[in-house]
């Protein structure tokens, strides 16, 4: 049995937003949590000679967010082949 148009429409695009908010949370566990929030627990740690906190708010939420990108990227491309709306 296959989906309808419009089934295939909102299958996809549940997929699309559930995917975007899991990488928009890590996104925030990355930037504000280790950046921020644990900074300090962070600072006990040393990191190619820096503060692992100081490093994770200049770089590493930088770092994160475009791995990210190409992670968001590849799971797209997956996502639209699965629905077959992929550009050829």
């Amino acid at each position: 049995m296959s989906l309808s148009k419009q089934e295939a429409a909102a299958a996809y695009w549940k997929e699309n937003l559930r995917l975007m908010i899991t990488l928009l949370v890590i996104w925030f566990a990355v930037s504000y949590g280790a950046g921020i929030l644990f900074v300090h627990q962070l600072n006990a740690i040393s990191f190619f000679g820096f503060p692992l906190g100081f490093w994770f708010a200049q770089q590493g939420s930088i770092y994160a967010f475009v791995v990210m990108i190409f992670f968001y990227v590849w799971k797209m491309n997956q996502l639209d082949r699965k629905y077959d709306v992929h550009e050829d």
